[in-house]
């Protein structure tokens, strides 16, 4: 037997209240007394009750539900920092009554921006969620000339204002060479970024500025740039491990986790103990980086709370019509100091369990 649908009528029945003032607490339109909301809720509980989306949409003449596409990841590299900020960002779009629309990514920007075009006329999203941003990068100009609401997770050209929230991926190139550079090391390689990434430029300067403030001169050879992948960094680590000696590097910074797996790779058939004879850290902080031989140094970023926070700044935007202050949040990154950058053996040893103690620097 087919159970008849809940109507708001029978939860305002079962709770007590006019059905004007269910409606309005589930469009957050009126504040109540905690026992009446306690009982709405508990007859929505217990009715099983759903509001039906295409009413509660043409009442409120929005769809609550947030546009969101990224570049797909290599089909040999997982990438886990986007499922987390995927999983967060469900999560806090679910808790005030949006949802998140997920549409293909097209390089090509024609093709790239239809597919924007496509939805805000259609009606089928609110505002957008951005990242992997870029300079220039014309999905922003193209949502601000339509004046529609958007958050980006990254900045674009300085002097673009627009909402956005970032990792200050220059602090954590600087904290970690800052690391490597008190441990005594003055050759410092750098696997970066090609010179369009705005991202790979961004925490580049924080190691430029790290050597800069203890007078280390800057070796160009010692900065090499490619596709944050593995490959990218197993052959580039070995290529500076074929310099002449007084060139080759006691340490390599790499702007990813991947690249500097690829580097603890190549360093490890070239007969080299990670942590002792060549330090190695990433940026990410991957799951994986404290369970590898010897666990990884990396720059963790907050990307949970990013997430959260992309949502919350979007929803406010979009009922209120006002932009966050500040337009733009710049979230530091923490220092995770593991052994692959260990002053030595003993160190590198005790450091090389995964249930080791991890060393924090903020």
């Amino acid at each position: 037997m087919v159970r008849n649908r809940a109507t708001l009528k029978d939860v305002a029945r079962r709770a007590g209240v006019s059905y004007q003032t269910v409606s309005k607490l589930l469009n957050r339109q009126i504040r109540l007394s905690e026992e009446t909301e306690r009982r709405i809720w508990k007859a929505i509980e217990e009715l099983g009750y759903t509001p039906h989306y295409n009413a509660r949409s043409l009442r409120a003449q929005r769809s609550f539900t947030i546009g969101y596409s990224w570049p797909p990841s290599p089909p040999d590299e997982t990438n886990p920092i986007l499922d987390q900020f995927l999983q967060s960002m469900f999560v806090a779009a679910e808790a005030r009554g949006y949802f998140l629309l997920m549409f293909p990514y097209h390089y090509q920007v024609d093709k790239q921006l239809a597919a924007y075009a496509e939805l805000i006329d259609a009606g089928r999203v609110d505002g957008f969620i951005l990242s992997s941003v870029e300079y220039n990068d014309p999905r922003i100009r193209y949502l601000q000339d339509r004046k529609f609401p958007f958050v980006a997770f990254g900045r674009s050209n300085p002097d673009w204002r627009f909402p956005c929230i970032d990792v200050d991926g220059g602090r954590g190139l600087y904290d970690v060479t800052q690391h490597l550079i008190t441990l005594g090391h003055r050759r410092i390689a750098v696997l970066a970024w090609p010179e369009e990434s705005r991202v790979g430029n961004n925490r580049l300067e924080g190691y430029l500025t790290a050597l800069s403030e203890v007078g280390i001169p800057v070796d160009h050879a010692l900065i090499l740039r490619g596709e944050g992948r593995l490959d990218f960094g197993y052959h580039a680590t070995h290529h500076l491990l074929s310099l002449p000696l007084p060139q080759r590097p006691t340490a390599v910074v790499a702007l990813n986790d991947y690249m500097a797996i690829g580097a603890m790779q190549a360093a490890q058939e070239r007969g080299l103990r990670v942590g002792e004879d060549l330090a190695i850290s990433g940026f990410d902080d991957i799951p994986l980086a404290r369970y590898l031989t010897p666990p990884l140094t990396s720059i963790r970023q907050p990307i949970w709370e990013i997430g959260q926070q992309v949502i919350q700044h979007l929803i406010d935007i979009i009922e209120t019509g006002v932009p966050p202050e500040p337009r733009c949040l710049l979230v530091p990154p923490t220092l995770i100091v593991r052994a692959s950058t260990a002053p030595n053996a003993k160190a590198s040893a005790l450091s090389n369990s995964p249930s080791a103690k991890e060393v924090v620097n903020r």
